[in-house]
């Protein structure tokens, strides 16, 4: 068995894309989650076909220890923010549970590899779903606060506004102009 560790794996497009090229490639998978395929032992020659393969769809087989615990990091964060597990525990404790190293450890790697922190990374992946979600124009702010565990519309809005540099109803206001732009081409 291999357990090989992919950049960018994001999404479920992703481990669909991620999925075909494998198949592609006739490496049986035995397990594919966000940022992580478990498949056969795979030869050199393949891995380097993968490797090129994956690298056209914007992928990267990661291979350093602090590459993998870093993306494992960002993984955990964007499935914690797009599956909205509503949990009093704090998400320092959470993610130390899930990476099963102590939250300092992870902190400091991740933040001395990527220049920021991981509150700052969980924050901005939480501007990032709820600008996905005001786009979709089917919750109101209020739903949308409640559904990414804000404490309130105000933490949002004042949070989205730092981030973004504008109010949650001048994003969404810009974005019913360019969709009504769209909609009269």
């Amino acid at each position: 068995m291999s357990v090989i560790h992919i950049k960018n794996m994001v999404c479920s497009r992703c481990i669909e894309s991620v999925e075909n090229i494998f198949k592609k490639q006739s490496i049986e998978i035995k397990n594919i989650n966000l940022g992580e395929v478990v498949a056969d032992e795979i030869s050199n020659d393949k891995m380097l076909l993968l490797e090129s393969n994956l690298k056209q769809k914007g992928f990267q087989i990661l291979k350093k220890k602090n590459s993998i615990l870093i993306q494992k990091v960002k993984n955990i964060i964007i499935d914690y923010i797009n599956n909205s597990k509503e949990s009093k525990q704090k998400f320092s404790v959470y993610l130390s549970k899930e990476m099963g190293y102590d939250y300092s450890y992870i902190s400091r790697i991740f933040s001395t590899n990527t220049g920021y922190t991981i509150e700052k990374y969980f924050s901005l992946q939480r501007i990032e779903k709820t600008k996905e979600l005001i786009k979709y124009d089917e919750l109101n702010l209020s739903e949308i606060a409640y559904k990414l565990n804000y404490s309130s519309v105000a933490h949002l809005s004042k949070q989205f506004k730092q981030i973004t540099g504008m109010t949650p109803s001048n994003f969404k206001n810009q974005q019913d102009v360019l969709r009504k732009g769209i909609d009269e081409i």
